[in-house]
């Protein structure tokens, strides 16, 4: 029973021996590093082999997703005596190991040209069956801040509250900002408000002494930049001035306006009175051929009336058509005591031959009203037809 005992402890006394000389990393590097974009790294990995890990060497490095949903990438792999850099696009030609043969215990690689997105986890996993070992690490590539633009928010007017402002598009938080004063004391107004964070700085209530340069400067852990500002605090406007002038522009406006219309009004007007004389008839216009015709039918139907006339009533046409007819100047120049009197006709005896109508005689105005006639308003006409 001893006898056994003594043998089970000397094989596990040979197992630890053996599991002692076998693979094993031996970097002591940190497994966190910051460095800046543009930077160059090296990503330590350092091994030692034992006798019995005879099976060919497998070195490969891969960048680890931060998703267990996605495939972690491999960057740069040495197997079969061969080293494979350019294996991972994003990285060709920036990736390199850092021995020319890795098989002497070193694992080791560079990185030059750090982005942005170079930033993650990296392992290290070197395989000599039946031996196997892994090493983490994490890289931080930090953005240094880009140059920051500084400008004044709002007017810069005396009593009014100033803000100046400096912002960088880019750069790895944590941001810190800082202003100070380049010009005269180099002392900041008194009443102003520093915010680091936010990179504004609060004017309060400024006067003209505000007046300077001003510098901002940005920067985290791997860099800074900085921006000059030059501000010019100026007395307010006179609004008084502004208001009167902006009274008489006004004013200005609206009496063009009403010059305007009035010349458009008056224009339209004398348009229309013009248009209303062309209008008129003229007293020299001929009258149109057709007023003959016209003429020749009334005296047609005046003589058709005249033969169907009885000679009871023969007498009252004759009066009649003295009555109608309009005076001539004539008539009204000559004296009354040489104008002709109408003839007195005696009724004749009713009968059924028709007598021949007599001429009526010519009576001036003047007969006509002691006679007891009505005048009557006709339009005259000239020679030529037109009526007057």
């Amino acid at each position: 029973m001893e006898t056994w005992r003594a043998r089970f402890c000397c094989v596990l006394l040979s197992l630890c021996a053996g599991w002692a000389s076998a693979l094993e990393l031996t970097s002591t590097a940190l497994t966190s590093i910051e460095k800046a974009s543009g930077q160059s790294v090296k990503l330590d990995c350092q091994f030692t082999l034992a006798p019995e890990d005879s099976g060919p060497l497998d070195i490969e490095w891969s960048l680890l997703s931060s998703d267990n949903q996605k495939e972690d990438k491999v960057v740069i792999l040495y197997s079969g005596d061969r080293a494979y850099e350019d294996y991972y696009a994003p990285m060709k030609g920036r990736v390199h190991f850092n021995s020319a043969d890795p098989k002497n215990g070193d694992a080791s690689i560079n990185l030059t040209g750090l982005k942005d997105s170079d930033s993650g986890t990296y392992q290290c996993k070197v395989k000599k069956a039946p031996g196997i070992r892994s090493r983490k690490m994490l890289l931080i590539v930090m953005v240094k801040p880009s140059r920051p633009r500084c400008y004044a928010e709002g007017p810069t007017l005396e009593g009014k509250d100033v803000v100046l402002k400096c912002l960088s598009h880019e750069g790895t938080s944590p941001l810190h900002y800082s202003w100070e004063k380049s010009s005269d004391n180099k002392i900041l107004p008194a009443s102003a408000v520093l915010d680091p964070v936010g990179g504004t700085i609060n004017v309060k209530n400024a006067s003209a002494s505000a007046s300077g340069t001003y510098r901002c400067t940005a920067r985290n852990r791997v860099g800074m930049e900085e921006c000059i500002l030059h501000l010019n605090v100026t007395p307010p406007p006179n609004t008084a001035g502004i208001v009167a002038g902006a009274i008489i522009a006004v004013l200005l406006i609206l009496i063009i306006i009403a010059i305007i219309l009035f010349c458009c009004f008056r224009a339209r007007h004398k348009k229309k009175y013009e248009k209303e004389i062309c209008n008129e008839i003229r007293e020299d216009v001929p009258p149109p051929k057709s007023r003959v015709s016209t003429a020749r039918s009334f005296m047609g139907s005046q003589r058709s009336s005249l033969g169907s006339m009885s000679p009871s009533n023969l007498h009252e046409y004759n009066l009649k058509q003295q009555y109608d007819k309009v005076p001539s100047t004539e008539d009204y120049d000559r004296p009354p005591s040489h104008a002709p009197l109408p003839p007195i006709r005696t009724p004749l005896p009713q009968s059924h031959t028709p007598l021949p109508p007599q001429p009526a005689g010519r009576m001036a105005g003047p007969n006509l009203s002691r006679m007891g006639a009505i005048p009557v308003m006709m339009s005259a006409q000239n020679r030529d037809g037109s009526i007057v």
